[in-house]
């Protein structure tokens, strides 16, 4: 297309400088815009100076050959956009056999340096159609294995491609020795630690990135403690998988930790995944005190930290001592918000009789301080409106005057914004429907229950010996079963735990009534008219027989001797009725009338049994 090109330039169509722009894009067929993105040319028209590309948003559109030699650029026929359009499915066989030639074939496309994000926008998702991520994990074991390419640390830094290989001793050695710093040279030296299965001599490449680490923790051990651990970590499993011995006189974590440094601030500027290793080191290192470090450390780290914490203090046998450091945190309501987020998130049954109303308090408590700390997060808050079962699990053992001074709280704390409040104390509601009234501040109907003092004594009974030793016995079953192992098979714990919810269900069942019952002994009942406390004499306008009814508390039915609680509708339906008049009462489905001949006053309430209600 030379020729044709030289002839249109001649004749003063295009702009001679144009020919070799040309020339490329023809020859390869394929080009990029700046705003269309990537396009392929279909036909070159001489006679009207225009080219027909099919852009990816633009198809069949014409474009003048001197617009397009100043606005677009060639691509080669190799170029991974190029193969896409040209051999897709080829590319998707090349990806699922050939890992190596695929980052191959987009790194060179790139200029020979691409980072991880322009490889996954050139194959996502045309090529790679499945999961990507474990793709790329696939395709990044060989890569390092490959003396082709060099691997940055840094995700954001490119993978760089290059013709000559380099040994993987030669390469790991060379990326260690390019590392500036301790940090740098701890994360090269995992790196290379990665690859030692794959090495043939590891204790060369061993000695060396000993050597360098060595040099630099020394340096790095007062100043930059959380560093040098990490640095010393590595060290030590480079040595082992090497099958090295000790130096003399190497700087170890001993000699970090007892530099006089609070754990808590070396912790938390080491990454999570070094947490457990670095408090196992801190135990060996302080073997007498290190618990008690740590209980002191459990209230000013973060919530993923305290839980590596506790875990270390289980496991060593000082979950009584971690239990009473968290009572007392509670209980004096100075535990910080990242440690009650981590008791919530936990809230195992291990903790069963510390998760109650008090660890609310503390959250309130908590948050309200956090107020006044920019730094602070709000992720506990977050926590406790996102989990819909936290709130109500926590008031679940709560006596009811308990649920109601939380219910207060909780609409004074400035915590929480109008939404958020209102959605707290619907799940109040629903656990405890007595408290709607606390909450709306409206007169409702008058909804308390009158009931006989003997009645009532027994519900107060009943919810004692529920409270204090029915529900505390089931938490030790529960502790108990939950000790024989796996809770998947565990019927024990199961049956515990169902049990949990029946003995939680009647307590709630007990505090609502209790809270709307009101005692008598029905001493100011009258004989003029039907009421409570009255002894009725009727007789059946149908069947002419006569029957005796006791009207007395909801809690006191017994049918069998003729006592009926004022709730049922055959008392509701006597009420108010004088000597002589009738009473229609509905008995399931039969139409009845009873005509009230005498009414006395009760002498002695009878002998009261289980409660019955409308």
């Amino acid at each position: 297309m030379r020729e044709e090109f030289d002839k249109l330039a001649a004749a003063g169509k295009i702009n001679g400088a144009h020919v070799e722009a040309l020339v490329l894009l023809t020859q390869s067929g394929y080009c990029t815009h700046r705003s269309w993105g990537f396009g392929k040319i279909k036909t070159v028209d001489t006679v009207f100076a225009r080219f027909t590309i099919d852009f990816q948003t633009k198809a069949g559109h014409a474009m003048d050959l001197s617009f397009a030699a100043e606005s677009l650029k060639a691509i080669p026929s190799n170029h991974i956009l190029a193969k896409k359009a040209s051999d897709l499915e080829g590319l998707r066989q090349m990806a699922a056999l050939h890992h190596l030639e695929l980052i191959k074939l987009v790194v060179l496309s790139f200029g020979g340096r691409a980072t991880i994000d322009q490889i996954q926008q050139a194959l996502v998702p045309d090529v790679i159609r499945d999961d990507w991520k474990k793709w790329w994990e696939a395709a990044k074991r060989e890569i390092k294995k490959d003396g082709h390419f060099t691997v940055p640390t840094k995700k954001s830094e490119p993978i760089l491609y290059q013709s000559n290989e380099v040994a993987l001793p030669v390469r790991l050695l060379s990326e260690f020795k390019a590392a500036k710093g301790l940090k740098a040279k701890t994360t090269a030296a995992n790196e290379a630690l990665k690859n030692f299965s794959d090495l043939e001599d590891k204790a060369a490449l061993a000695l060396e990135i000993i050597a360098g680490l060595n040099a630099d923790i020394i340096t790095h051990q007062r100043t930059q403690p959380s560093v040098t651990l990490e640095g010393i970590f590595i060290r030590d499993e480079i040595r082992l998988g090497a099958g090295l011995p000790a130096a003399e006189g190497e700087i170890t974590a001993a000699n970090v930790w007892s530099q006089d440094v609070k754990p808590g601030p070396i912790l938390e500027q080491m990454p999570a995944i070094k947490h457990r290793r670095a408090l196992q080191s801190f135990k060996e290192c302080n073997t007498a005190l290190w618990h008690e470090a740590l209980q002191v450390t459990l209230n000013t780290v973060s919530a993923k930290l305290a839980g590596e914490i506790a875990s270390l203090l289980i496991q060593e046998g000082k979950l009584n001592l971690l239990k009473d450091t968290l009572v007392k945190l509670v209980s004096h309501h100075t535990a910080g918000s990242e440690l009650l987020l981590w008791l919530a998130k936990e809230r195992s049954d291990s903790f069963a009789d510390i998760l109650g109303p008090e660890v609310f308090r503390a959250m309130l408590s908590a948050m309200e301080r956090d107020q006044f700390n920019e730094r602070k997060s709000n992720r506990l808050r977050d926590f406790i409106l996102d989990d819909q079962q936290l709130l109500v699990e926590l008031i679940g053992s709560a006596d009811f005057e308990v649920i109601k001074d939380l219910t207060r709280a909780l609409q004074l704390s400035p915590c929480f914004d109008d939404m958020d409040k209102r959605s707290l104390l619907a799940r109040i509601v629903k656990s405890y429907p007595a408290v709607q009234t606390l909450i709306s501040g409206e007169a409702k109907q008058d909804t308390s229950l009158i009931v006989s003092w003997e009645s009532l004594e027994k519900r107060r009974i009943e919810y004692t010996d529920l409270v204090q030793k029915k529900v505390p016995a089931n938490s030790k079953e529960i502790a108990i079963a939950r000790s024989y192992g796996d809770l998947r098979e565990n019927h024990e714990y199961k049956a515990a735990k169902e049990m949990q919810k029946i003995l939680m269900r009647r307590k709630v069942e007990l505090e609502v009534q209790l809270v709307r019952a009101r005692g008598t002994d029905f001493a100011n009942a009258k004989n003029d008219t039907v009421g409570l406390g009255t002894k009725v004499k009727v007789t059946d306008m149908v069947s002419g027989c006569e029957e005796t009814f006791s009207i007395l508390g909801a809690w006191d039915s017994d049918p069998d001797k003729g006592v009926l609680s004022y709730l049922t509708p055959l008392a509701q339906a006597l009420f108010n009725k004088k000597p002589g008049e009738e009473a229609d009462f509905d008995m399931d489905g039969t139409k009845k009338r009873y005509r009230i001949d005498t009414i006395e006053i009760c002498p002695v309430a009878p002998a009261q049994t289980e409660a019955v209600t409308a």
